[in-house]
């Protein structure tokens, strides 16, 4: 909104909604599982202007439990509980929360129902111990789980709402989109909050930071700039909070075109929050065009993030795995001269990978990969991390070397990622 005076309108301050977030579980602690949920609930607050504002895990032990519970609960809005709500032993959360609220359990005949129609289903027995798992704490809301036995507990106690869910990533996940998310804008109506996300490919953060340090600088304490960091790409989101949601809007596409603006070259996809491979699979089907892969050392990691988005068939033929110089030469036509004189890891060989990837899958593009991942097999010539990338199609094939470290798996997607922004704009520039 040009000209606009912002100081005269009262913008809020983003995400006034506090939650901290305790996960449970031995699992977690020893690295055995990866905790996804925290990530998962994150996300979800921020639609409804939830601010997380601390993270704590502890194992299946009750006072270490109580203990966490102890040190948040008047400091923050929201707590939310992942883990413990099995019918095993070590699952041990309701027992907890029970005491740490001062109140018995009553029988939920509801979920008692409920697990009995699963196992019905499935034609088998109902186990024991299942009617301990439909006790609850007296002051609990129930929430409904339909994609498991163990429901959730919303506790509103004192000014703070804590919600217990399940450990499991697919049954929090229903429970938060089906039950948590509404209460919680019931319970803490706030302002609305807008973002605007733009991915980029090709830089690091640092260099990123400093191609916008001037308009970082310049924006207004109530717009909020993150960063978002990934191998190969940044994403850069801009968030704002304020009743007038045109207002909002408004101001906020004025400061993004402004940041737009700087990054052209960098630049993948702006307004939606999409992963390069759904943007190139978007441009893909917008120009009717199709795409075939060769990979050697990605060893099938590109044609799986293109498969990952639903409808890849539409644009994706296929790929051939030439892990060995005899696929390379039997599958995709590469001249044994060629291996001979230039070696596997070379623009010759990527070069004629794209041609044989062409003639075999009938695609109108083709991208080919072939280096040394690691941790081991460089020579001073062809160094650990050295990767060659070919992009074309019948009429030209662009080149590309990497040289990467030794993290083999780092050095794969590090690959991939350029591979498929080369084939971005290939297309996007030829066609």
């Amino acid at each position: 909104m040009k000209g606009v005076n912002i100081t005269t309108f009262p913008f809020t301050d983003l995400l006034n909604m506090t939650v901290h977030i305790l996960t449970i579980g031995d699992e977690l602690l020893i690295g055995q599982v990866i905790d996804t949920n925290s990530a998962t609930m994150a996300q979800m607050l921020q639609t409804i202007g939830g601010q997380v504002t601390g993270r704590t895990t502890v194992g299946d032990d009750p006072i270490a439990i109580a203990d966490a519970l102890k040190s948040v609960i008047q400091k923050v809005d929201v707590v939310l509980v992942t883990g413990g709500l099995g019918p095993t032993k070590d699952d041990i959360t309701k027992k907890v929360l029970a005491k740490f609220y001062g109140v018995g359990f009553v029988f939920h005949q509801k979920t008692h129902d409920w697990i009995n129609k699963i196992f019905e289903r499935f034609g088998r027995p109902v186990p024991e111990g299942i009617r301990d798992q439909c006790l609850m704490p007296q002051n609990a809301t129930i929430l409904r789980n339909k994609r498991g036995t163990a429901p959730g507990m919303w506790f509103d106690e004192n000014e703070t709402v804590l919600v217990s869910m399940p450990g499991v990533p697919h049954e929090m996940e229903y429970i938060m989109e089906n039950s948590v998310i509404r209460k919680l804008q019931e319970r803490f109506p706030s302002s609305p909050i807008a973002h605007r996300t733009l991915l980029t490919v090709g830089e690091g953060e640092s260099r990123i930071s400093n191609m916008i340090k001037g308009f970082e600088e310049s924006l207004p304490e109530f717009i909020k700039l993150a960063y978002l960091p990934g191998i190969s790409r940044v994403r850069l989101r801009l968030s704002i909070s304020h009743e007038d949601e045109i207002l909002m809007n408004g101001f906020l596409d004025e400061k993004f075109n402004e940041l737009k603006s700087l990054l052209p070259a960098h630049l993948i996809v702006a307004d939606k929050d999409i992963p390069l491979e759904v943007a190139l699979g978007q441009l893909f089907k917008q120009k009717g065009l199709t795409l075939s892969t060769a990979e050697s050392c990605t060893g099938g990691y590109i044609a799986h993030m293109i498969t990952s988005v639903p409808g890849s068939s539409a644009y994706y033929m296929g790929s051939i795995i030439s892990y060995s110089n005899e696929i390379k030469m039997n599958q995709l036509g590469v001249k044994e001269k060629t291996l001979k004189e230039h070696g596997a890891v070379s623009e010759q060989t990527v070069k004629e990978m794209v041609g044989g990837a062409l003639s075999l899958l009938k695609t109108d593009i083709a991208i080919a990969t072939s280096g040394i991942a690691g941790p081991d097999g460089g020579t001073p010539d062809k160094p650990v991390g050295m990767i060659w990338i070919a992009i074309g199609n019948k009429k030209q094939v662009e080149t590309f070397k990497l040289r990467l470290g030794n993290d083999r798996t780092r050095n794969i997607q590090y690959a991939s990622i350029r591979a498929l922004n080369m084939a971005r704009l290939f297309a996007q520039n030829n066609y």
